[in-house]
């Protein structure tokens, strides 16, 4: 079975890159010394053992043997994950036809994330933008990611939007609510959108959104697929429509860096769910093919 892996962590290169240029820009917290400890995004660390005491998602080891390991377990094409634009950029120059380069660009930068948008597309060959609404700590529907949402329809790419509740308690936990998107696809009919992370716990919004807008679609990174199948999980609405009805508008994401499991049971307990065997084929890789246009 061939798979596109909308959320991949990779390791490290030698030499260590920093985020750079396209770095999204994050909300003032408060004074050190008026916060407790924990507090804000460090709240990550309580929520989630991957992230204790500052663990990276990222993977050891050599970047070649790792790429050839998606290849022999069937990850034909992968969007990586923690990875500045200037990573991205490098992932697409050595590896070609390996990775889908998202441009991850900030709505407060202005017109200076415009001009990156711009050169990472027509210069670098990324095929996407990615905003996100935790990190920037503003919705998706904020008028200053319009002039992006703008430049990909002018470009003619998709966007993928941070689509899920967070767990930082300096903002509002529901800056990501799929309502967002809502908005978002009336004023941009034309601008393919992806909701990353599925839209949990808002599961049954996000479906029936994906179910009126024709070109909105969802990915399931940051979750387990044998979640997904279980009763109670709050899937149920996906499992039902996924099968049926927005079969053609579900995409994956393993992430395997992030839940601490090797690709190859990632993607067998997606094999295992109650799909019919042609959706499984559509989640895992013809959705995202038509989306970024691989075929």
């Amino acid at each position: 079975m061939r798979v596109i892996d909308m959320e991949c962590s990779v390791p490290k290169r030698a030499s260590g890159q920093e985020e750079t240029s396209g770095a999204p820009a994050s909300t003032t917290p408060a004074p050190a010394a008026e916060r407790p400890a924990g507090y804000g995004m460090a709240n990550y660390e309580r929520i989630f053992r991957s992230r204790r005491d500052g663990g990276d998602a990222r993977p050891t080891g050599e970047l070649d043997a790792y790429v050839k390991r998606l290849a022999e377990v069937g990850v034909v094409r992968a969007v990586p994950f923690g990875t500045s634009n200037d990573e991205a950029a490098e992932l697409l120059h050595d590896y070609p036809g390996c990775f889908i380069a998202l441009a991850r660009i900030s709505g407060l930068h202005g017109m200076r994330g415009v001009r990156e948008l711009e050169r990472r597309v027509r210069e670098e060959q990324f095929q996407a933008l990615d905003v996100s609404a935790l990190v920037d700590g503003i919705p998706a529907s904020d008028r200053r990611y319009y002039p992006l949402y703008a430049t990909a329809v002018e470009l003619d790419i998709p966007v993928r939007i941070y689509s899920s509740m967070n767990y930082a308690t300096d903002r509002p936990y529901d800056l990501g609510h799929p309502r967002h998107l809502d908005q978002v696809a009336i004023d941009f009919p034309e601008l393919t959108i992806i909701g990353g992370l599925g839209g949990w716990p808002w599961v049954n919004e996000m479906v029936a959104l994906v179910r009126r807008h024709p070109r909105l679609y969802l990915d399931t990174s940051a979750h387990r697929a044998k979640y997904l199948g279980q009763r109670g999980s709050g899937w149920e609405m996906l499992m039902q429509f996924g099968n049926t009805l927005i079969q053609d508008k579900v995409l994956v994401g393993l992430s395997a860096g992030l839940v601490g499991q090797p690709h190859e049971t990632l993607i067998q307990e997606y094999l295992a769910l109650p799909l019919k065997d042609s959706v499984k084929e559509k989640w895992l890789y013809l959705n995202a093919a038509r989306v970024f246009r691989l075929e």
